[in-house]
């Protein structure tokens, strides 16, 4: 078992919660109070997820969890842009980094026993 903080998925999704709490500081008070801090929730929850699944027998599950996570982040990123308050370039970025995610939960899904 490889020490979770060496994971590519670990690596990027922390990278990713960082960008978010950048990018929720430039957001209109409601915004950030409500949409930020779930963003902040999710992305934490996707870490943790990213965590137990790593130490656990159990990887399907967690893992399952984790893309129920990004999914949940990517709609709160849409939302996020669709409301004005996320710049297209800031957008972009998150999404290629989103997607960087999901294809490593994917394939690590595919890989777990």
């Amino acid at each position: 078992m490889a020490l979770y903080e060496n994971l590519p998925v670990y690596k990027v999704a922390y990278d990713l919660l960082l960008q978010v709490y950048r990018l929720c500081t430039n957001m209109e008070r409601s915004y950030r109070y409500s949409l930020g801090e779930r963003i902040q929730k999710e992305m934490t929850e996707l870490i943790l997820n990213i965590y137990r699944a790593n130490s656990s027998r159990e990887k399907k599950t967690y893992i399952q969890a984790a893309k129920e996570n990004i999914t949940v982040v990517r709609l709160l990123f849409r939302v996020a842009h669709d409301s004005k308050q996320l710049q297209v370039k800031h957008f972009v970025s998150v999404n290629e980094q989103i997607e960087s995610i999901s294809k490593q939960l994917t394939a690590w899904g595919k890989s777990a026993i």
